[in-house]
């Protein structure tokens, strides 16, 4: 079984408290869950990252959370869907959840003919084949042999604040989003229901539950 929760738009730090809670408090019988939202605008900075990597933040708040990688933000605009599966129960290595990932984003941008690919040397999902600029981030965290933290693909939002940054902490990096590589990008409904679809399937639940509460459903984690 797993369990989809619909957030909407999401404070950062509440929904980073109850991965955590949710992790730490799970047992062999909990499901697994994947919570879809937005959040408003925020920097989180990895547990390897460098403040060099921070290059002008002004009013967007950062924030120093426990997720592997570097600096990377988020928007409105931004799908976002974090993961909170047991690894050793689904006989799953850390690399293998990584690939999955990456590879079901690229099968949901596949659909909208943007040519997309992870790279071997930076995590994440490039376009045109993994040569052009990064159009989803990955981030993750593994605690009692479950994961949480996720992934970020780049929908329709405003990209100027990855300038203010080295994203995910190469100077230099292009980021784009599906707004600028279509004439249409879809909406968050449309692209989470597409993710959530293929992430069941390249993970192997045959069976889902969505919860589509907002904001509250994250009272019974904290």
């Amino acid at each position: 079984m797993l369990i989809i929760r619909d957030l909407g738009l999401a404070a950062y730090e509440p929904v980073w408290q109850a991965m955590q809670h949710f992790t730490d408090n799970r047992d062999e019988t909990t499901a697994d869950e994947i919570w879809l939202l937005e959040h408003p605008a925020v920097f989180t900075q990895g547990q390897a990252g460098k403040a060099e990597h921070i290059l002008a933040p002004g009013g967007i708040p950062v924030i120093q959370v426990d997720r592997g990688g570097q600096v990377t933000y988020h928007g409105p605009g931004q799908l976002v869907a974090y993961l909170m599966i047991d690894l050793r129960r689904s006989g799953m290595g850390v690399r293998n959840l990584v690939t999955a990932i990456e590879e079901a984003i690229a099968s949901v941008l596949a659909g909208y003919q943007i040519e997309a690919a992870p790279r071997a040397d930076a995590p994440g999902v490039y376009v045109q084949a993994g040569q052009g600029a990064k159009i989803a981030q990955l981030g993750l965290r593994v605690r009692k042999g479950c994961s949480f933290h996720g992934l970020s693909l780049n929908r329709d939002m405003d990209m100027e604040p990855f300038q203010r940054i080295n994203p995910c902490g190469y100077a230099g990096m292009e980021v784009t989003s599906m707004h600028l590589e279509l004439a249409e990008p879809p909406s968050y409904e449309q692209l989470s229901g597409q993710l959530i679809e293929q992430l069941a399937s390249d993970l192997g639940y045959t069976e889902c539950r969505t919860i589509s509460d907002g904001q509250p459903g994250l009272t019974q984690h904290l």
